[in-house]
């Protein structure tokens, strides 16, 4: 079956709906701020996640094909009970909730399940779910069959601009200093960090200036990456593949200014946003965060993206439930 891409009507039913989440993140804090969402607009999530425990820092791809096997009779088991959707989040819990009868599935694909060494599965299961979601036009004009894109969205109470003097001060950094924030785990090799240092390296020799690389690295909570995003003066992605980043939508709500390669559809996001920039080559990238840090302002990304709240996407998916459910 091939999904339809519809538009949501934002209309909500007062029945509560119960739904089966298979994930391998059960903690990822997007995921369990969509669970929180949903559950705003009247559906009850229960949650199932891959078996086996997760080495360093991609935990969506580290799991053996063992515990994804050993995941098979737990859906059957649980999805047995009474649900009304099964929603499969990321590509590799597709096969598990396709391998049930009992209930529509709904798939999601964030990104790398789609552009990355599975995306053959995830095109595969695409065609035989009732509905998918993805993150971005870009994601969806990769697959064989249609879709509704659906961002991750944005706590906007948590994501919300401060002083910059302030965030620097909370944390210790140089107020007389350039700070360019590298959001991303170093080591994984799509996030491609060389690039970044390549690109900050030439940008000190153009400014002549003190530019500090900000690398959280994965190892700073969620909740204490608004204090960073405050303090950086840009932010920059150097990615190879995306969905639509998490980390520049948190950015943008903090009207920090972004600097990214040509990935999940950013190209279209940044275009209105000032300052901020897409850079396809190396001095593309150069360029743009040289002239963001000599512009020294704060980005207008707050009142562009105000669409892109929990609210909202929960509205959205739980649409597409109903979708699925109206046409089962």
């Amino acid at each position: 079956m091939c999904p339809t891409t519809v538009q949501s009507n934002r209309h909500i039913r007062s029945e509560q709906l119960d739904v089966l989440n298979l994930v391998n993140m059960r903690d990822a804090t997007f995921y369990l701020n969509q669970v929180r969402a949903l559950e705003d607009v009247g559906v009850n999530c229960e949650t199932l996640s891959v078996p086996g425990s997760t080495i360093g820092t991609d935990a969506a791809d580290n799991r053996s094909p063992v515990d994804y096997l050993r995941f098979f009779p737990q859906v059957f088991d649980e999805a047995s009970t009474e649900y009304d959707v099964v929603h499969a989040n990321y590509g590799l819990t597709a096969p598990h909730a396709l391998a049930q009868s009992s209930c529509p599935v709904v798939l999601t694909l964030w990104g790398s399940d789609l552009f990355g060494e599975f995306g053959w599965l995830s095109k595969l299961c695409a065609r035989r779910a009732d509905a998918v979601i993805v993150m971005s036009e870009e994601m969806d004009r990769e697959l064989p069959c249609e879709s509704t894109v659906i961002p991750h969205g944005v706590d906007f109470e948590q994501f919300a601009p401060v002083p910059q003097e302030r965030a620097q001060k909370q944390l210790g950094w140089d107020s007389d200093a350039h700070h360019v924030l590298f959001p991303s785990p170093i080591a994984r090799e799509e996030k491609d960090f060389p690039r970044s240092e390549r690109v900050v390296d030439a940008a000190r020799s153009r400014l002549d200036a003190d530019i500090e690389l900000q690398t959280p690295n994965g190892e700073i909570p969620h909740d204490e990456m608004p204090v960073w995003m405050n303090a950086a003066d840009v932010l920059l992605l150097t990615s190879k593949r995306e969905g639509f980043p998490n980390t520049v939508k948190e950015a943008l709500a903090c009207n920090l200014p972004v600097v990214s390669t040509d990935v999940g559809g950013l190209s279209t996001v940044l275009n209105d946003i000032e300052p901020s920039a897409v850079g396809r080559t190396d001095d593309e990238l150069v360029d743009a965060v040289v002239s963001t840090l000599r512009d020294d302002e704060r980005a207008n990304g707050r009142e562009q993206i105000a669409d892109l709240s929990l609210e909202r996407m929960a509205e959205q998916i739980r649409d597409v439930y109903e979708r699925v459910l109206d046409e089962a």
